[in-house]
């Protein structure tokens, strides 16, 4: 199985205009939020990439994707009837293909120069099955991911065949039907934003979008817990690091996270304490 198309997702009511703003990349350079997610794709090998947005807005997601606007394919969500109705409109695009996803309001951080999509998509080709990029969260958080529970794979230590999928479980809901083994007490495997979707999960949207008709609210997650019941699925853990820019303070934590990790980190740290500093001197009267 060879991945060489991607597809973005970003025409969100209240996510549309996240791709555009603009931060510091690790290696220094200005970019936009969608220049820095293109660039996660193409290090992982992926060829052509479908942004999927709200009709009007392909003009200024071209504007900012800078070098890479010429790879791009835009397809519209004409009604916004959820997540999974979104991903459903690139079936046109990906074809008969497996595809990489991510979405438009999250950034990623990686310990690698590679990348966490280009990890994501190497097991994927290994593996020839759907896999979902997640990450040990803890209990707090649910509130805003998806999670998975499943069981490890034999002679793999971060790779888990998925049985269940629950879209922002309560902590109840997750003690019950999403514990892990191996896992530390109070954290669970979420959704990290990046998943490697094979060309069923277009079947699966198309029956729940045709069941939800004009009242919308088509996940993603209920279409791939029905996956999972259909074909191998698998969730890789990623010990890396997913910032998501749409909550509050979010870019300023993603912006924070590229920089500390990035060629400009010595600087950075250096006015962080320059200015914790004069906040405590201030404080303090002296």
């Amino acid at each position: 199985m060879k991945i060489t198309k991607a597809v973005i997702t970003a025409a969100g009511r209240n996510q549309h205009t996240l791709p555009l703003q603009t931060l510091i990349d690790r290696d220094g350079a200005e970019k936009s939020v969608l220049g820095i997610i293109l660039e996660e794709a193409l290090r992982a090998g992926i060829e052509e990439i479908a942004v999927v947005v709200r009709p009007g807005d392909e003009s200024a997601y071209a504007a900012v994707a800078g070098d890479h606007a010429g790879r791009l394919h835009f397809v519209y969500q004409e009604t916004p009837l959820g997540y999974g109705h979104a991903v459903y409109c690139a079936k046109a695009f990906a074809g008969h293909d497996p595809f990489l996803h991510l979405v438009g309001d999250h950034l990623y951080v990686s310990r690698r120069e590679s990348g966490c999509a280009h990890q994501l998509v190497e097991v994927a080709e290994a593996e020839a099955c759907a896999v979902s990029a997640v990450h040990a969260t803890r209990e707090s958080l649910l509130p805003y991911y998806g999670a998975v529970g499943g069981r490890r794979m034999p002679r793999r230590s971060d790779l888990y065949r998925i049985e269940t999928v629950i879209e922002k479980p309560t902590p109840t809901e997750a003690e019950q039907r999403l514990v892990v083994p191996g896992l530390r007490a109070g954290h669970y495997l979420c959704f990290f934003g990046m998943h490697v979707l094979t060309p069923a999960i277009f079947d699966i949207l198309a029956q729940q979008i045709e069941l939800a008709g004009e009242r919308g609210g088509v996940t993603l997650s209920a279409a791939l817990a029905e996956l999972a019941t259909r074909e191998q699925y698998l969730a890789l853990e990623i010990q890396d690091w997913r910032y998501d820019v749409g909550v509050k303070y979010g870019l300023l934590t993603a912006q924070l996270a590229l920089a500390l990790s990035g060629q400009d980190r010595d600087e950075v740290l250096s006015k962080l304490l320059e200015l914790l500093a004069v906040r405590e001197l201030g404080a303090t009267g002296r």
